[in-house]
Order: structure tokens, then sequence, then C-alpha cells
């Protein structure tokens, strides 16, 4: 859904998260989904309505301001029980809720917010899914798999500014011609919130939109600044990146594994923090992250790291002791 057609009671609380925190589109249409999907199973509840013929529109804050606790346990357990949701999936409408009561509250609409006491669910932290080194190599090598592929050096050039910048799929897309300085082999992205950050670009990748642009330059483009283009001559778009990702994938025997495009910007972290000389702060910037404990996941350590601690254990050595 998106946000720009919430209903009424959501505009204040949606204009707030896109308007004054700065939140990107497709967290605020995340909020916005949250809420109506939590709306509309209450109103139909409590008034006996086919959920799928509640109209949100005929929703008014009279109806909203009457929000118990009660019925946000009732909708966690719905979405629990009858949707199977994750506990991640849980938390996540929770806090959209919790954020939205908590809006009225400040605005003085509501006197106590009716999520503020309920327990978030419990998120047991994943490791992220990231290629080895070999994979990686596997991945870019399955580009000359496809003979039919007359995007080779475009696809060539997503993947490794994928792996080697560790860039989000929005950012990859929006990136500009004149974002990139060729000179100080570096580029500017747009982030989370509209947040610009410098990327800086090693050989590999210089080479890689180089050889691109060779191609680009004589592309017509109806964005005549993009950098990615379709085959359309538009700006590529996220789809086609995630379609195109996963075909190499699959080119490269590594389909089935629930790898993406964020799963590449996995790889790279990991790739780097790997090799024992990057800095945890310094992995945050290049990422772009807020906070220190978001690039925490990367500090995992691989098989081989573990391994070869227990082979350093003195005690290993039958031999010398």
């Amino acid at each position: 859904m998106n946000y720009k057609d919430a209903p009424s009671f959501l505009k204040s609380f949606v204009m707030q998260k896109k308007v004054i925190e700065n939140r990107s589109d497709l967290t605020v249409n995340e909020y916005c989904l949250d809420l109506c999907n939590f709306f509309k199973y209450t109103y139909a509840k409590k008034t006996k309505t086919d959920i799928d013929k509640v109209d949100l529109d005929s929703i008014g804050m009279d109806f909203v301001v009457k929000t118990r606790s009660e019925d946000i346990y009732d909708y966690m357990i719905h979405v629990s029980v009858d949707k199977a949701n994750k506990p991640s999936a849980r938390a996540r409408k929770l806090v959209s809720i919790r954020g939205y009561f908590a809006h009225l509250r400040k605005e003085k609409i509501i006197e106590e917010n009716p999520a503020a006491d309920i327990v978030t669910p419990s998120v047991k932290p994943a490791l992220p899914k990231y290629l080895s080194l070999n994979e990686s190599k596997r991945l870019l090598e399955a580009i000359s798999l496809d003979p039919n592929n007359t995007n080779k050096e475009r696809d060539y050039a997503m993947l490794v500014l994928f792996l080697n910048c560790g860039m989000r799929l929005s950012e990859l897309v929006g990136i500009n011609i004149n974002d990139i300085n060729f000179q100080e082999s570096k580029l500017v992205v747009t982030g989370k919130g509209n947040k610009q950050r410098t990327v800086y670009l090693n050989d590999m990748c210089i080479d890689a939109v180089n050889s691109y642009m060779k191609i680009r330059r004589s592309l017509p483009c109806k964005d005549a600044n993009a950098l990615f283009v379709s085959r359309n001559n538009n700006r590529i778009s996220n789809k086609t990146v995630q379609w195109t990702v996963k075909k190499y994938l699959t080119l490269a025997g590594l389909g089935g594994k629930g790898l993406s495009t964020h799963k590449l910007r996995h790889t790279a972290a990991t790739l780097m923090y790997g090799t024992g000389q990057v800095d945890i702060r310094v992995l945050k910037d290049i990422l772009g992250h807020e906070q220190l404990n978001t690039t925490q996941i990367y500090t995992h350590v691989s098989d081989a790291q573990m391994k070869q601690a227990i082979d350093l254990n003195p005690l290993s050595n039958k031999d010398k002791n």
C-alpha cells in the first residue's frame, strides 16, 4: 500500500514518518500497511463484517480511540496462529501499532497507549546468509554462461558493485552517472532516509563500470543520467535487478539457497570484515548503518576461523603433551 493513499485517520502519522522523521517511502509504506491490516481486522471482528469488504475510509477516529490492549493481543494471536507470521514479522507489526498510538497520545487524542505494555515477540538474531569468496567468483563467472545475454557489461558491473561495496538494492538502482568521480575512484549513493554517503571504488569496480560506460554512453534512456538502464530504455527497476541476480545465482549453481540482492550486501560486508583488516566502525560507515549494533551481525566467525581456534589450543597436539 502507498502511504499517499492512507485513510484519513492515518494521514497525520504517516506524514510525520515521511516529512518530519524523513523515513524512506518503503518504510512508511510498511507502517501504513501494518496499521491498515490491524484496523481492517479489528473493525471486521467488532462489526461482524467480512474483512475483504471493510472500507478503511469508513473507519473514523471515533473507532480508533476505542482500541484496547485486548484488541491488540487478539490481533497478535491472529497473525501468529492464522497467518503463521514469524516473530520478526509480529514484532514489526507491534512496533507499527505502538508507534501509531504513541503518536495519538502525543497529539493528546488519547490518554493512554493501549500497546505500551504489550511485550514485543522475542526475535533470535540470525546469522546473515552470504556467499563465500569462491561462490562470489562463481557468480561473476556465471555471466558468461548465458549465450543470449546482451547486457553482460551492465550485469557484471552491477554484481561487482554489490559484492565489493555492499550497497543496498535501492542505492544501486538510484546511481546517476554524475554521482561517479572516476578521477578519485568514488561515488555518492543515496541511502535510507535520503541520506547520502560516499562509497569508494576499488580497481575491480572502476574497471567494471568503465567497461559498461563504453556501452552506456550510446544507449538511449528516458532518464539520461541513470547509470543502469533497462532494455526498455528506462532506469533499471528493483525487480529487474532482483530477477537478474536470481538468474545468475541459478546459473552458478547457487539457486534455492535463499540468496538475494540483499544477501550480496551481506557477502560484501562479511568478506571485508573476514579479512581481519576492516574495523567494525569503518564497516558501519561503508554500509551506511545508523547504529553500530546493526553492523555487528557481520562479526560472526567462519567455520574455518572456528576450526583454527580449536587447532590452536595447546592441548590439540597429543604428541607434544
